[in-house]
């Protein structure tokens, strides 16, 4: 059973680690790469993400996304880790480095008078852990151009449930912690955007910055196409949720893909 949850979790989980608005949340929501210890494979697909517009705004948007699942040997290149490479390849155990791209957002999607953050890339090392039945994925990324280049910590635990042959059901539980730099640059007011925007002006710490609920449905159409769909809800944490910038402290958010392994 456990070689048939792989097979069909493979084409499934394009997570979206950069994804700054509610980056956590989907990512999360989505398995961990069970399938970076099979053979190699290569799925592509296409995708929608409806997300905030910057975690923590009432305004949405909807983000075309391509969905891309490559494994030879080592390397590797999806959307929940990144482009990078796994040496480490048990039944039990993966372990990788890569690189990713950290989403900011744009100065017309926050109050007049915020600077725009801008996209970036990080360098993540992360460790999926299998065992009972749970998928637990351990993460950190370190910004190391654009954004905030602070540092962003991350962990979930999934837990896939096969319904049939053809559906799965993966409930996910997940946390985010984040670094004074990042969640300053991302959350905080400085004294010029003060005085830009009326906002007061607000430092914020390092810490637990959210946590999130998701689940994920997966349906194999046929041997080698999947439609899957995931929901998520993030909560804000700690000082973070206080930001004057923060209009919803507790965000929906859904993402739909269809994918074909070649």
């Amino acid at each position: 059973m456990q070689s048939t949850i792989q097979r069909f979790l493979r084409p499934t989980y394009p997570g979206l680690i950069g994804f700054g608005v509610t980056a956590a949340a989907l990512s999360m929501a989505m398995p961990a790469d069970a399938q970076t210890r099979e053979q190699n494979h290569v799925v592509l697909g296409a995708g929608a993400a409806v997300t905030p517009a910057y975690q923590g705004s009432e305004d949405y948007r909807t983000i075309p996304i391509p969905l891309i699942d490559i494994k030879a040997g080592w390397f590797f290149a999806n959307l929940r880790n990144g482009v990078g490479i796994a040496p480490i390849n048990t039944d039990h155990v993966t372990i990788g480095a890569s690189a990713v791209f950290i989403q900011g957002y744009r100065r017309k999607d926050v109050p007049q008078g915020i600077d725009r953050l801008s996209d970036g890339v990080g360098a993540r090392l992360f460790a999926n852990i299998r065992t009972g039945g749970l998928i637990t994925t351990i993460g950190a990324i370190k910004g190391v151009s654009g954004g905030t280049n602070g540092t962003i910590a991350d962990l979930s635990v999934s837990y896939p449930i096969p319904v049939s042959s053809k559906f799965f059901l993966t409930p996910t539980l997940g946390t985010t912690w984040a670094d004074r730099k990042h969640n300053d640059r991302y959350f905080g007011v400085t004294a010029a955007e003060s005085a830009a925007t009326g906002l007061p002006q607000l430092t914020t710490g390092s810490g637990f910055k959210d946590a999130s609920a998701g689940l994920t449905a997966a349906y194999r159409l046929t041997d080698r196409i999947t439609l899957s769909a995931t929901g998520t809800v993030t909560t804000l944490l700690g000082s973070v949720k206080d930001s004057p910038q923060v209009e919803k402290k507790t965000q929906p958010a859904g993402f739909f893909t269809a994918s074909y392994r070649l």
